[in-house]
């Protein structure tokens, strides 16, 4: 059945995933995906092929905590009922965490403002078999008061071309508004999350690893200043592993954001 010549209603998803099962978000053939498990069980539950939209990409690896998804059903069902039916059908590394009835211009791509994302790393030469796959381990010791003083390099309206892997496409602009960059540490796992009005391919997992360099005392505070002004990516070093990136929120709205940012505490 196709959603075509029917009236739509449009729905709001927030999902959380664990990367390691899938191939990324995006649909890629019959490889496992999230959209692609999620679209199959729209199928399977409802007897209908739809789109579904998410508010970005995920990399193969990457996981979410609040990845949202936005589809058009052509029956005007209830929310609770959409999110059971498919997390019935999903498979268990996929929950849908909230569904809401959304207006009918609502994009979970085109509406959003910002995004957070927050980045593991478990700093010890041991690493515990339940954080396989869900951080990164780093095992040399790191200087963490020299990663939290670097962060804030990286907040404002800057260009982050240096720290833009490229793609096939080209972006109109590699000017983004970094509204929050910061570190913080229980040892030994650190954590550093970053919230801003767009990301660029690749963006926050190369921050990670230029952050990294300065913790191991191979890049000065200084020096990432002077990565972000080359404004070219052989100038930044590589990229930190997909393992321990998180999708935590999207925002559709300034209130939101604002709200948001007044309810989190200084790390």
């Amino acid at each position: 059945m196709s959603a075509s010549d029917t009236q739509l209603f449009n729905y709001k998803l927030t999902l959380a995933y664990d990367g390691r099962a899938f191939f990324g978000w995006q649909r890629h053939g019959d490889k496992p995906t999230v959209q692609f498990a999620l679209e199959q069980a729209v199928t399977k539950a409802f007897a209908v092929r739809v789109a579904v939209q998410g508010s970005g990409r995920t990399d193969r690896g990457t996981h979410a905590h609040g990845q949202v998804a936005s589809l058009q059903l052509p029956e005007d069902l209830q929310p609770a009922l959409v999110q059971e039916n498919l997390n019935q059908l999903l498979p268990p590394e996929v929950r849908i965490l909230d569904v809401r009835c959304a207006a009918k211009d609502f994009h979970a791509c085109d509406s959003a403002v910002a995004k957070r994302y927050r980045y593991l790393i478990w700093n010890d030469l041991k690493l515990p078999s339940e954080h396989d796959g869900s951080v990164w381990h780093v095992k040399e010791p790191l200087d963490v008061q020299a990663m939290v003083d670097a962060c804030s390099v990286f907040i404002g309206k800057q260009d982050f071309a240096s720290f833009a892997t490229r793609t096939n496409f080209i972006q109109k602009s590699t000017r983004r508004t970094v509204f929050e960059a910061v570190l913080s540490h229980d040892l030994p796992m650190i954590t550093f999350d970053i919230c801003a009005d767009g990301f660029l391919y690749k963006m926050v997992r190369n921050i990670v690893r230029a952050i990294v360099k300065v913790g191991e005392g191979r890049y000065t505070r200084d020096d990432l200043c002077r990565i972000l002004e080359a404004r070219e990516r052989q100038a930044a070093p590589g990229t930190a592993p997909a393992s321990g990136l998180y999708l935590e929120k999207v925002f559709y709205s300034q209130d939101e954001l604002s709200e948001n940012a007044s309810k989190r505490v200084p790390l």
